[in-house]
């Protein structure tokens, strides 16, 4: 319900407004406007000019003003006038919602023409993700994994590009965990640094020796005897067919065990649980990506949503800000023609009634 009454408007005022309606139409009507217009220093032509320049239709512009020529009436020169005010105010704010309208529907196609490309390069790089996810995922799915440097060098890079987020951390410590006894988080051996730190040593002094120094080796480490084969009035065995079908391989457990002889059972043991963690984090990470690249192509499909796109054209133009004081700025100005004009013909129904 409205606070302000709207006036009455009665069968007399209804005829009255109909019959300015058919005279502002009339060949007359209209002839009376453009003198008008004329009389207050404005030049029709170099208007519709302009109005055309912009992309306006002239004939649109003198029919709105014919409308609002019929419902005031005006009389004498001074309402006209305003009329005639009235009409370029009203023209100029419907302008100024073009204005910002015109740069909205810009920045939606510029928007338009990357979000194919954008979308289709996400899930690029989320197949990437899952294809190196799943090469790892094939690596630590082996019984006794060891942490290989190639697969912590991926693993770091995944981490770094933050593809995991809060994951790629927990993941990253599980590979250091899972390394070889005596490797520390840069994956190099102490007794290979210490040997290297020597050679660098002799290297800048300029020492030189026939004998390599002795460097102390890991528990457990076991240095490769010379075969037979290589010792010096040894004889070669000899391998016949029948011996080679008898002989049995190792398996890969056992292949495990003589790459690493300083892992005992029970440390296996106790590397098992990490690495199945590590497993399942992994493939679930995999399975993530996928169901984001699934999610991303119906969005490409699909198109943008009214709220993405609501997004895409938020006024971020420099100008934006401008063009809506514009826009207020000519409905305030509507505002006080209309108000002077109600005034008037009110002061003019009063004196008229008097």
């Amino acid at each position: 319900m409205s606070l302000v009454k709207s006036p009455r408007r009665t069968e007399k005022k209804l005829a009255a407004t109909r019959r300015n309606q058919q005279l502002s139409h009339t060949p007359g009507g209209r002839e009376r406007i453009r003198a008008a217009l004329l009389r207050h220093g404005f030049d029709v032509q170099a208007e519709e000019v302009a109005m055309r320049a912009l992309g306006e239709d002239p004939a649109q512009f003198h029919e709105l003003l014919e409308e609002l020529w019929a419902e005031w009436n005006p009389t004498g020169g001074f309402q006209e006038g305003l009329v005639i005010q009235l009409a370029q105010s009203t023209w100029l704010m419907n302008r100024a919602v073009r204005m910002q309208e015109g740069y909205a529907v810009r920045q939606a196609q510029d928007v338009n023409i990357g979000r194919v490309d954008r979308l289709h390069a996400k899930m690029m790089r989320l197949t990437i993700t899952a294809e190196s996810l799943g090469r790892l995922v094939h690596s630590i799915a082996k019984e006794h994994y060891v942490t290989t440097p190639t697969d912590l060098a991926k693993m770091k890079s995944l981490h770094e590009e933050g593809v995991l987020k809060e994951m790629g951390e927990i993941a990253l410590a599980l590979f250091y965990q899972l390394q070889p006894p005596g490797m520390g988080e840069d994956t190099i051996d102490r007794n290979e640094q210490a040997r290297r730190a020597l050679v660098r040593i002799k290297e800048i002094f300029g020492l030189d020796s026939d004998h390599p120094p002795q460097v102390n080796v890991a528990p457990g480490f076991r240095q490769p005897q010379e075969s037979q084969q290589d010792a010096p009035g040894s004889v070669a065995p000899d391998f016949s067919p029948a011996q080679a079908d008898l002989k049995v391989g190792p398996t890969a457990t056992q292949e495990h065990d003589k790459r690493y002889p300083n892992i005992t059972p029970a440390e296996w043991e106790a590397r098992e649980r990490p690495r199945q963690l590590l497993e399942n984090i992994l493939t679930r990470q995999v399975e993530a990506c996928e169901a984001q690249r699934q999610a991303l192509l119906k969005e490409s499909l699909k198109g943008p949503s009214p709220y993405e796109r609501a997004a895409e054209i938020a006024p971020t133009h420099p100008n934006a800000l401008l063009m809506r004081r514009l826009q207020d700025s000519y409905f305030r100005e509507i505002r006080r023609v209309a108000n002077l004009l109600l005034k008037l013909k009110r002061y003019e129904h009063k004196m008229g009634s008097s």
